[in-house]
């Protein structure tokens, strides 16, 4: 699936399943409220209404279900209609699985979704998610690439044709997905921080923004002792990077850190021989945030946003940091290190000081594959959020279910928990003193504990360890997330919809227009 091309239309046309296969797929009430003519073009004359109707008739989802209509040129499948609360409404989860399994083979296929249109933006990112671009398979370097059509057939009360911002949008959005699935799928000998900061720049081009970069001894003259601790010892030396959008009008900062780790080895820490390969993924936030900023920023982002990148590679050296090392970091406070394994929240830890000291950040989001423990506190399909505020860790959930890339709260308890890291030479440990006491809610308390846990503004922690990755493949999680949490403050309407934080447009373009502006500027 690495050389698909994938574009969102508005119709993809008329054409016979022998020429173009075909996946019809939606939840079963939707599809039954389908016309023979709105699929007819796409299905004859080798399928009649007839056995389209046999079809839906046979369909019997149990989570999901599918039925061949003609040979393996043409399938209609349904995802499940009945959800639990802590799940997308829109089963997008269940579209991807089922992509990989039920899709007709072919070099230029058709996808269409029924559904209805509030669940659009997740559906379409989920179809993303199921087509990752690397390989480095010798059979992909031949042949021509194979093309992909999505149509969307929207049904219940507002049942419309896309329009071309929306398509916009869809296309936008896949793309930063994408995007981000290759940069964790990529092996280190191919994405280090040297590569990483090409990724950065090039994205960076695409919008017309330079990043501003601070590398190697510059981070430790400046004071990252956390981002320079980590990455010394590597051959390619560690980096903050730093794409900021400043549009004239913005009402408030908003800075998105990621952790990106090129390579974890553990350091002298070291991990096991089966707990080590797939570390390349530790990335997997800075990726997400890349994807998610180009996107945001290309479909008209109206406050000021800072994509801040945490980019080092945790490696085993002489000049690698020891167990019982003392650093400094930005914010000032000496962290003495008792697991090098734990280097995620010390470049998370200046990164987010930075958001807030250089860059005034008004909300400060940090996105990571911080800790295997998330995997067992919220599984492999919920990112784990924690944060300082109440209102947030509720729109988190709600973006999630609204976005297709889940979220589920962790405790937030710093007097409960902060203990943890409690040192007797300095200001405190980078790991807790019990593994068994709410891991992942103390690790992004320590990254919190940095900024002050009577910072002002909004601080969100975001742990997407499991969900970064289905099986050996990456999922472009979080950018999705980010896209509809922050929604509001975007030009575009279908994130406007799929946004938590902020009202409805219904009711008049005019009165729309002044009810978005205003919820945009209440997003803290």
């Amino acid at each position: 699936m690495a050389n698909v091309s994938l574009e969102f239309k508005a119709s993809a046309g008329d054409s016979e399943p022998q020429n173009r296969p075909v996946l019809i797929v939606g939840q079963l009430g939707n599809l039954q409220q389908l016309q023979w003519a709105q699929v007819q073009g796409k299905l004859q004359p080798a399928v009649t209404k007839e056995v389209w109707q046999s079809a839906l008739g046979v369909l019997n989802p149990n989570p999901t279900d599918s039925c061949p209509l003609y040979l393996s040129h043409a399938v209609l499948a349904a995802l499940p209609a009945r959800l639990s609360r802590h799940n997308s409404p829109s089963a997008a989860y269940f579209l991807s699985r089922l992509l990989r399994s039920s899709l007709p083979t072919g070099n230029n296929r058709c996808i269409l979704v029924v559904c209805e249109r509030a669940d659009v933006f997740a559906l379409g990112c989920a179809i993303a998610r199921a087509f990752p671009l690397f390989s480095r398979r010798s059979s992909h370097r031949r042949g021509d690439g194979k093309v992909l059509t999505v149509e969307f057939i929207t049904v219940g009360n507002h049942s419309a044709i896309l329009d071309d911002n929306t398509l916009k949008c869809l296309n936008n959005a896949a793309e930063g997905v994408r995007l981000a699935a290759r940069i964790v799928d990529t092996p280190c000998s191919e994405m280090n921080t040297d590569h990483f900061l090409e990724e950065i720049r090039t994205v960076g081009k695409a919008v017309g923004i330079t990043p501003t970069i601070i590398r190697g001894e510059e981070l430790k003259i400046k004071g990252f002792g956390g981002i320079y601790g980590v990455g010394k010892a590597a051959e390619h030396p560690p980096a903050l990077a730093v794409l900021s959008h400043t549009p004239s009008g913005a009402t408030q900062t908003i800075a998105w850190v990621g952790k990106g780790i090129v390579y974890d080895t553990g350091g002298l820490s070291i991990k096991g021989k089966t707990t080590m390969p797939g570390m390349k993924r530790d990335c997997g936030g800075a990726a997400a945030i890349l994807g998610a900023f180009k996107a945001a920023v290309k479909l008209g982002f109206k406050d000021n946003l800072h994509a801040v990148f945490c980019l080092a590679e945790n490696a085993v050296g002489p000049t690698a940091t020891r167990p019982d090392d003392i650093h400094t970091l930005y914010s000032g406070k000496t962290v003495e290190i008792n697991n090098t394994d734990a280097e995620g929240r010390l470049v998370l830890s200046d990164g987010v000081v930075y958001a807030s000291k250089d860059l005034a950040a008004d909300i400060i989001l940090d996105m990571a594959t911080l800790t295997g423990a998330q995997g067992i506190s919220t599984g492999k399909y919920h990112a784990a959020v924690m944060t300082n505020s109440e209102q947030w860790e509720a729109a988190c959930v709600r973006a999630g279910r609204s976005s297709g890339d889940l979220a589920h709260p962790l405790v937030y308890c710093p007097e409960l928990h902060y203990t943890e890291f409690t040192s007797a030479v300095a200001d405190m440990k980078n790991s807790v003193a019990d593994r068994e006491n709410a891991q992942s809610s103390c690790a992004g308390l320590f990254i919190g504990s940095h900024l002050g846990f009577d910072w002002p503004g909004v601080w969100v922690h975001v742990d997407i360890a499991s969900p970064v990755h289905a099986g050996e493949r990456a999922t472009g999680f979080g950018v999705a997330l980010l896209l509809a949490l922050f929604g509001q403050a975007s030009d575009d309407a279908t994130l406007n919809h799929a946004s938590p934080l902020g009202g409805s447009r219904e009711g008049g373009q005019e009165h729309g227009d002044r009810e978005r502006e205003s919820k945009r500027r209440r997003l803290v």
